[in-house]
């Protein structure tokens, strides 16, 4: 049978849809705005950094897609706020909004100073719920609408040295499960994908640690950490048709890390 791509379409394509990107600039975000520019959305870039943030609109434009980027700092809950507002009233409604943007550190629980936990709290919690909240409003004006958060392994088991972190992705993990029941029946989709530890810039110093290193790819089953491009199936899926019956759920792409 010849594959139908008219199906594919109607089931994965983001033709007339925008897309919204935080945390776009590098690593899993850039990944999600590449796929998202791919399957035929209109993608907006935000991150911290200008040059990698237009680095990524360019080449989502290069392939043949509709790109542009935004710079911001979203541990500044004011500012994040208004980002949203500004962007809405620039350039229109927000079908889809990936919420990436975040930090990771690692330090002993009882070395953990109240700065960090509260930087972690600010990038990885708060701000997914400002956007959210922000962006949420006009999909529940419209009716529809996509939201996809990028929770964690971390925010469902413990690990060690990492209790900032892991509380703020506990965070994103309950945030998308309540709102995406909250909001279902409104007809806003709120999910999330769950990666292990995946190279990319945000955690490469602690891959950097031989110990570390060796610690987690025990803990995968699949031995080996992900690579950004193993996360746009999962984007792509949870932004489009196909899951217009999948609410509050994280999809892990975790090579069986929390199947054990």
């Amino acid at each position: 049978m010849a594959v139908d791509r008219d199906y594919l379409s109607s089931l994965f394509g983001l033709e007339g849809k925008r897309a919204l990107v935080t945390g776009g600039s590098s690593g899993i975000g850039a990944a999600a705005a590449r796929a998202l520019g791919h399957a035929g959305a209109e993608v907006i870039v935000v991150g911290r950094n200008q040059e990698r943030a237009a680095a990524v609109a360019a080449e989502i434009e290069a392939d043949g897609g509709t790109a542009s980027f935004e710079i911001a700092d979203l541990g500044d809950p004011a500012r994040t706020e208004e980002l949203a507002a500004e962007i809405i009233d620039r350039r229109g409604d927000i079908h889809i909004l990936f919420n990436s943007a975040g930090i990771f550190e690692r330090e002993a629980g009882e070395d953990t100073p109240l700065e960090l936990w509260e930087r972690a709290l600010a990038l990885n919690a708060t701000a997914t719920f400002l956007m959210c909240r922000a962006v949420g409003k006009g999909m529940l004006a419209r009716g529809s609408g996509k939201i996809v958060n990028v929770a964690s392994t971390d925010g469902i088991v413990g690990v060690p040295e990492q209790v900032a972190y892991c509380a703020s992705k506990g965070a994103v993990v309950q945030l998308t499960k309540t709102l995406g029941a909250e909001w279902a029946s409104k007809g806003v989709h709120v999910n999330a994908v769950g990666p292990c530890d995946f190279d990319t810039p945000l955690i490469a110093g602690a891959l950097d640690e031989q110990e570390y290193k060796d610690w987690i790819l025990e803990a995968i089953p699949a031995g080996r950490v992900g690579v950004p491009s193993e996360i746009e199936g999962a984007v792509v899926y949870l932004a489009s048709p196909a899951s217009d019956m999948v609410f509050g759920h994280i999809l892990m792409v975790d090579g069986g890390r929390v199947a054990i």
